[in-house]
């Protein structure tokens, strides 16, 4: 049956609409689970709304199909800045839930995460910086790479503090990591990444010795909250905590085939959000699981395929940001499902609940697509 299935998906992957078919399946996935973990807090409301969500999103991949997508790098600077000013003012006027100024309530719509959106900001910020450091230095120095670092840090940085004082750690990782990655494909020089991982290590020891050593002091210096944040991340090498321990006995007693939609045997805490994979793997088991990662590898291949085919640097910069942020949800949402990695809140793309999370998707995929139909015109010989 598995076989069918990849030779299924593999012949729509070939096909005119491969990443819109791909988020058709993920659509009915999410909301049939998310259908599934609502029975448990006994809200129908959340199944409704990701349904509408999806369709803004779909309808959103129309819009962006009418116009150029390479005027948006024109406005970025402004999109950067605005969205930076929105991350400030949640800091002031955010609403607070579960101890963090995350979103912004409007009402009768629901909530905003600016931190979302700023993700896909960040992609389109750093590839017109890349942009524009190409033209001024065709022929880079180290020097010129060192600046280069310093700018795409900086660029990095704003957006991090305003996110990390919400505060929102697992958002932090994902901005540095997007750079990290672009920085990479961009070329700059691999001393720099080795004196900077070196510099990493050096602080992620130091910093953990404070930790454990003196915590009083830890305290004092960073204040009870971010003790606690730093604790919740280290809960998982024990395989503590009740969310991880009724999520791995969700998955582990599903067997092959799992106990079918809304059957879910125990309650697991944020089930429809940072759970969801163990509601999927619980109502559909290892069969179902394996179709799951399937579908995710062969959407993720295909944005792999779009970054390497083509010649336009712009096209592939904004299609590695993307791989490289989904790449990481993915591994570590899944990850911390299974105990293998810390619970930090990171979502599952395209299945977990969220109007911010899926319409930023959504927008991401929008310009990818539209984007690709500018670089035909620069590269004929793409497929």
């Amino acid at each position: 049956m598995i076989i069918k299935v990849v030779i299924i998906i593999n012949n729509i992957v070939k096909s005119k609409y491969q990443l819109i078919t791909l988020l058709i399946i993920f659509f009915i996935i999410s909301i049939i689970t998310i259908y599934s973990a609502s029975i448990s807090f006994s809200s129908a409301q959340v199944f409704s709304k990701q349904v509408t969500w999806y369709l803004i999103g779909f309808f959103l991949i129309f819009i962006f199909s009418k116009f150029s997508c390479e005027k948006i790098l024109d406005i970025v600077v402004i999109l950067y800045v605005f969205i930076n000013v929105l991350l400030l003012l949640l800091l002031i006027f955010g609403t607070e839930v579960n101890g963090s100024k995350c979103w912004f309530m409007i009402p009768k719509i629901g909530s905003i995460q600016p931190s979302e959106f700023a993700k896909i900001i960040l992609i389109l910020m750093n590839t017109k910086i890349f942009e524009i450091f190409n033209k001024k230095h065709p022929k880079r120095s180290f020097m010129d790479d060192v600046k280069l670092f310093i700018i795409i840090m900086v660029t990095t940085l704003i957006p991090s503090i305003f996110t990390f004082l919400e505060p929102d750690t697992g958002m932090v990782i994902i901005y540095f990591l997007i750079s990290f990655i672009m920085l990479f494909i961009f070329g700059i020089r691999k001393s720099i990444f080795f004196i900077l991982i070196t510099l990493v290590a050096l602080f992620i020891f130091a910093f953990l010795y404070y930790y454990f050593n003196y915590e009083n002091s830890f305290i004092n210096v960073f204040g009870t909250s971010f003790f606690y944040r730093v604790d919740r991340l280290l809960d998982w090498s024990n395989n503590s905590g009740m969310q991880l321990t009724n999520a791995m006995a969700a998955i582990k007693s599903a067997g092959w085939f799992g106990f079918g939609i809304g059957k879910t045997p125990i309650y697991i805490p944020e089930a429809h959000t940072d759970f969801i994979f163990s509601v999927y793997a619980s109502n559909f088991g290892l069969i179902g699981t394996i179709i799951l990662l399937i579908i995710i590898l062969l959407f993720d291949f295909k944005l792999f395929k779009l970054a390497k085919d083509t010649n336009n640097k712009n096209y592939r910069f904004i299609v590695v940001g993307f791989l490289g942020m989904i790449l990481y949800q993915q591994i570590q949402n899944i990850g911390m499902n299974i105990g293998l990695l810390p619970i930090t809140g990171i979502t599952l793309p395209f299945i977990s609940y969220g109007g911010s999370s899926l319409i930023s998707y959504m927008l991401g995929i929008a310009i990818i697509l539209n984007y690709n139909k500018d670089n035909r015109k620069i590269n004929k010989n793409y497929t």
